[in-house]
C-alpha cells in the first residue's frame, strides 16, 4: 500500500502544479455542466404563429386568446388575403392558424366547427411538439365551451410526478452530470499515462520494483480523487443553480458514485496505457467518455427510441447505469430494490477495465 499511495500522491503533486490541468480537472466540469444543462431543451416557447381569423367573432377572438396566453405560441396577424405557405416561406411563422368564417355561429349551434393549424415540418422534432401543444390548447377551449349535451363522458385529469413542472434543467441536469464525470477524470488518467509511453518514462517505472497493480492502482487512485472532487462541485451546481434535491435514500449513489469513479479512472488509465501517443488517446477517451454517453445512455432520448440494430450496444455503455441511479437519487428516490443491479453492473464494467488495463502493463512483473 505505500507503493500505491506514494504513486497516488506523485500523480496529484503532477496535476497541482499544471494550472491547465487544474483548470480542465475542476474548473471546466462545471461550466460544461451548466452551459450544456442549460442550453439543451426540448421544449418549445415562444413560437411564432401567424393567424387569419375570416371569422372575427368573439368565439374566434377568444380561440386566439387561448393560444395568445400560452407559453408557446406568440400570434401575430397574418393577411387573409396572403397564402399561408408564405409565412414559412418568408420565415414569419413555424405555424400558421386558419379560423374559417361562421366559427363563432357554427360554434354556438352546436355543430363542428374545424380549424386548420398549418404546421412547417422541416424541422420534425418540433413540428410534432406544434401538433400536441395546439392539441391541448384546442381541447382546453372546447371542455371551456361545451354545453351538457357536449360534454365528454369521460375526463382525464393529469398529474406529473418527480417533475411537476416539466422543466428541462431538471432532467438534463443529471445527465450532464455524469456526462461531464464520464469525460474529464478518464482524460486526465489517459493523458498522464500516454504521457508516461510517450516520453518514455514508463522505462523507470519497468526497472523499479513497482509491480502492475500497484503501479495501475496508485494512478487510478489519484484519478479518482479528482473524480470525486468534480462530484462535490458539480452536486453544488445541480442542488442550487438546478434546483434539485435528494429524493430517497442516498446510499446506492454514493456507493455508484465510488465505482463510476474507479470505473471511468480505469477506463482511462486502459486507453493510456494500450495508446502511448496523448493525441489518439485523447479520441479513444472522446468517442468512449463522450460519444457513447451522450448518445447510447438514454441522456437526450429514451433508449427504446433508438434503431433496434445498434440498441444492444446500449447494455455496453456504463453510463447508460450511472444515469438511472442519479435520476433516482435525485427524482425518483427508489433507492435500492430498483437500482441494486445497476451498481453491481457498473462495479462489473470497472472491474473488466481494470483487468484489461493490468493485462496490458503484465511485463511490468517481471521488474517486481
Amino acid at each position: 500500500m505505500r507503493r500505491i499511495f506514494a504513486q497516488v500522491r506523485k500523480e496529484l503533486i503532477q496535476i497541482l502544479r499544471d494550472k491547465r490541468a487544474l483548470g480542465l480537472a475542476l474548473v471546466l466540469p462545471m461550466t460544461q455542466l451548466i452551459l450544456m444543462g442549460t442550453a439543451i431543451s426540448l421544449s418549445v416557447k415562444d413560437l411564432t404563429m401567424a393567424v387569419q381569423d375570416f371569422d372575427n367573432s368573439p368565439a374566434s377572438r377568444e380561440l386566439l386568446g387561448a393560444f395568445h396566453q400560452s407559453i408557446t405560441f406568440r400570434t401575430i396577424p397574418f393577411a387573409p388575403d396572403r397564402q399561408p405557405e408564405e409565412a414559412f416561406v418568408t420565415n414569419e411563422a413555424r405555424a400558421v392558424l386558419v379560423i374559417p368564417a361562421h366559427f363563432g355561429r357554427d360554434l354556438a349551434r352546436g355543430r363542428n366547427t374545424p380549424v386548420q393549424v398549418l404546421v412547417d415540418a422541416s424541422d420534425s422534432n418540433t413540428a410534432r411538439l406544434i401538433e400536441g401543444y395546439a392539441s391541448q390548447i384546442t381541447a382546453g377551449f372546447n371542455a371551456a365551451n361545451a354545453n351538457g349535451a357536449m360534454a365528454a363522458p369521460v375526463t382525464a385529469a393529469i398529474r406529473y410526478w418527480y417533475n411537476p413542472g416539466l422543466s428541462s434543467k431538471k432532467f438534463y441536469g443529471p445527465g450532464m452530470f455524469v456526462l461531464v464525470i464520464s469525460l474529464f477524470p478518464p482524460l486526465l488518467a489517459t493523458l498522464a499515462m500516454a504521457r508516461e509511453g510517450e516520453q518514455q518514462t514508463i522505462l523507470q517505472v519497468y526497472v523499479s520494483s513497482i509491480s502492475a497493480h500497484e503501479f495501475l492502482l496508485g494512478k487510478i487512485f489519484a484519478f479518482m480523487l479528482i473524480a470525486l472532487c468534480d462530484v462535490v462541485l458539480l452536486l453544488g451546481l445541480l442542488f442550487t443553480y438546478f434546483g434539485l434535491s435528494i429524493a430517497g435514500d442516498p446510499t446506492p449513489f454514493l456507493v455508484a458514485t465510488i465505482l463510476y469513479t474507479f470505473c471511468v479512472a480505469a477506463f482511462g488509465t486502459l486507453i493510456g496505457a494500450a495508446i502511448p501517443n496523448q493525441a489518439a488517446a485523447m479520441q479513444a477517451v472522446a468517442m468512449g467518455g463522450f460519444l457513447l454517453v451522450f448518445m447510447l445512455s438514454g441522456l437526450i432520448f429514451p433508449i427504446q427510441n433508438i434503431p433496434v440494430q445498434i440498441r444492444w450496444m446500449s447494455n455496453l455503455v456504463w453510463g447508460r447505469y450511472y444515469i438511472d441511479i442519479v435520476r433516482d437519487f435525485l427524482l425518483q428516490g427508489g433507492g435500492w430494490p430498483a437500482e441494486w443491479w445497476k451498481v453491481g453492473i457498473i462495479g462489473l464494467i470497472g472491474g473488466i477495465f481494470y483487468l484489461r488495463a493490468w493485462l496490458t502493463m503484465r511485463r511490468m512483473q517481471l521488474a517486481a
